[in-house]
């Protein structure tokens, strides 16, 4: 009987380092812990990332599968966490490009769209609708790096620190490389106002 069995087959009691020690001697139900406790998170990544349930659900699938085959290359210097979100950053961005090579993606199809109470002002439901399509549009023109690091920023609330953990680089990097983000979606956002 393996020690997760023996903790009520939830796996409580055991941290992510010791699942991933088990996960990397090849006990799976270790693993389908770790998948367990980071579901949400790589789901929740993935439709950011994608704007589509049925893409993310791929992209959060794909992801799993990929940490498991490489989970006898982790190697602890960073966690679980952090590691698990740059495989599924790495696969939506993978899946993405495939879907567009092949033509799959259709803009209409691809975000759903904002909810708001068309009773209280119609007009503003039609400018809302507007903006969320134009910035919706001037997102997806930015490279998936500078579109991620935006949506973390802008969208998450994360703080610096927290995305330089993320895509593992400095604080430093992070805030160039959101400033450099901004700038060109500025740009982007400025060529569809003329």
């Amino acid at each position: 009987m393996s020690t997760i069995s023996k903790l009520n087959n939830n796996g409580e009691g055991i941290s992510n380092s010791e699942l991933v020690k088990k996960s990397q001697l090849g006990e799976k139900a270790a693993f389908e812990q770790l998948v367990i406790r980071h579901q949400e998170l790589v789901f929740s990544l993935a439709y950011k990332l994608t704007g589509n349930r049925e893409m993310a659900n791929d992209v959060a699938q794909e992801s799993f599968i990929r940490a498991w085959k490489a989970i006898e290359k982790f190697r602890g210097d960073s966690t679980f966490s952090t590691w698990i979100y740059r495989i599924t950053v790495n696969t939506a961005w993978t899946l993405r490009k495939k879907a567009k090579k092949h033509n799959t993606l259709n803009i209409d199809d691809t975000y759903e769209p904002i909810v708001i109470d068309e009773k209280k002002d119609p007009e503003l439901v039609a400018i809302n609708s507007d903006l969320s399509s134009v910035l919706i549009n001037a997102l997806d023109k930015l490279p998936i790096e500078q579109r991620i690091i935006v949506e973390l920023k802008n969208i998450e609330g994360r703080s610096h620190k927290e995305i330089a953990d993320y895509l593992d680089i400095s604080v430093t990097a992070a805030k160039v490389r959101l400033h450099r983000a901004h700038q060109k979606l500025r740009l982007i956002l400025e060529e569809v106002d003329r």
